[in-house]
């Protein structure tokens, strides 16, 4: 297989090119999105109350969980600015964890369960996830982020890894091919759908 390379836009700043890399990890979402939050109202009273994460870093990558994150912070509104704040990511997954990932609460039989839904399929069903992703994401498709972005995500048919990078589809000038943000959202999450414990 023969490597490609892809070149990167102009640096923002100089010579200097920012990547922000979020990791995955499912309800532990919270803890970037409260870092990201703290992060960005320091940037808000350097540059002012408009400020936000896309508008300082070059590359957002992220893996599940965090995929979703990068998605949230680099989908543009009507006036092409990131359509959620940090802020906005941490009270996300404050109001929506003990949906998308429910608890089922068997303490006698809890084990023996555990092992059976390992068995019989993914931990959760994901559809609450992704009925809200595609609520919040609307047909937001990946050349239309507001930085570069990166969602390495995993294709359990193939067994293979599959990267989305935007950069890659503006570059290709492939628009027409550009997945939406909420399929990749979801892709993103089969390693954390089918995780048996």
């Amino acid at each position: 297989m023969e490597a490609t390379s892809v070149p990167l836009h102009p640096p923002t700043y100089g010579n200097l090119i920012t990547i922000l890399s979020i990791d995955g990890g499912g309800i532990r979402g919270l803890i970037p999105g409260t870092i990201l939050c703290f992060l960005e109202s320091e940037l808000q009273k350097l540059d002012g109350e408009d400020a936000r994460i896309a508008d300082y870093f070059d590359v957002i990558a992220g893996t599940s969980t965090g995929g979703l994150v990068t998605a949230m912070l680099t989908s543009p509104n009507e006036k092409n600015r990131p359509l959620f704040a940090a802020k906005d990511i941490k009270d996300f997954y404050l109001n929506n964890s003990p949906k998308i990932f429910p608890q089922n609460n068997f303490p006698l039989f809890g084990y023996a369960t555990k092992i059976i839904r390992a068995l019989s399929g993914p931990k959760y069903d994901g559809k609450y996830l992704h009925g809200l992703v595609k609520e919040k994401l609307g047909n937001t498709k990946l050349h239309h982020t507001l930085t570069n972005v990166v969602i390495p995500t995993f294709d359990i048919k193939r067994l293979q890894p599959t990267i989305f990078s935007s950069f890659k589809v503006k570059l290709s000038q492939l628009n027409s091919f550009s997945s939406f943000a909420t399929q990749i959202c979801m892709n993103g999450y089969i390693k954390l759908l089918t995780k048996c414990l």
